[in-house]
């Protein structure tokens, strides 16, 4: 056995090797990937569409702008970019093929498909020269990341002096009652829906737990400064059920 056999991390409350997780992901998100944008919206009761609204307020996109969406599945952040953009380019890139699949689907309905790139990649071995892209965003991905720490040095490295990182992701809700019963609600209900709406129930489960095994929002501010990024914040969405977080390379 190898150094990396024993390195282990979590796959929701489940440790397991290191070497393991990616491919457990990607089968979470095979399963899910043509039910993908229809749970989003029954789990957060639409209100995931108001966080990534929030997010373009935040990042205000600018014309001529370089995106790449990393974990970015089914297009839903690079369609948004380059509607506020005006005219720019969006690179998506996730690690389950079957997402981008639908997302490109998305695109030519939406006769956008000329202004975007699918690249099956890894968050932590990105395929781009350095200093690439003007704007580097992850949203509901780095979680599910197995080394995020390596892939918030991956965007630095691939992002533009004068880029911007931003993250979007589920937190911690800072009063303990409204998180324990956000608790009962997710454990209880996220899963179920998984079984009725997409057939799955045990990639959901795991989706509930990644969510609870994440860094909280100061934890994961020191992550973004560790790699380097300058005036770094964080806003919390929703009394912190899902939380922005933001950074310069300079």
């Amino acid at each position: 056995m190898n150094d990396d056999d024993r390195k282990t991390t979590h796959f929701g409350f489940e440790d397991i090797p290191e070497t393991q997780k990616a491919g457990r992901v990607q089968g979470v998100f095979q399963s899910v990937a043509s039910k993908y944008d229809v749970m989003n919206d029954a789990m957060s009761l639409g209100i995931h569409r108001l966080w990534k609204d929030a997010m373009m307020d935040w990042l205000a996109p600018r014309r001529g702008q370089r995106l790449l969406d990393v974990a970015g599945g089914t297009g839903d952040i690079a369609f948004r970019f380059l509607k506020r953009a005006g005219a720019g380019h969006a690179t998506v890139l996730d690690l389950t093929e079957p997402m981008l699949v639908e997302g490109r689907k998305r695109a030519e309905a939406a006769a956008m498909q000329d202004s975007l790139d699918w690249v099956v990649g890894d968050a932590m071995a990105l395929p781009f020269p350095d200093n690439s892209f003007d704007v580097y965003t992850i949203s509901f991905g780095i979680r599910n990341v197995t080394r995020p720490e390596v892939a918030l040095a991956e965007a630095y490295r691939v992002l533009k002096p004068g880029g911007r990182l931003m993250v979007l992701e589920f937190s911690q809700i800072p009063q303990p009652g409204l998180q324990k019963l956000y608790d009962v609600y997710s454990f209880n209900a996220i899963p179920a829906m998984g079984q009725m709406i997409a057939g799955d129930r045990d990639s959901y489960q795991y989706l509930v737990e990644s969510i609870r095994r994440f860094p909280d929002q100061e934890t994961f501010l020191a992550m973004v400064r560790d790699a380097g990024f300058e005036q770094a914040k964080y806003r919390n969405l929703t009394m912190g059920v899902a939380c922005l977080h933001s950074g310069w390379k300079f």
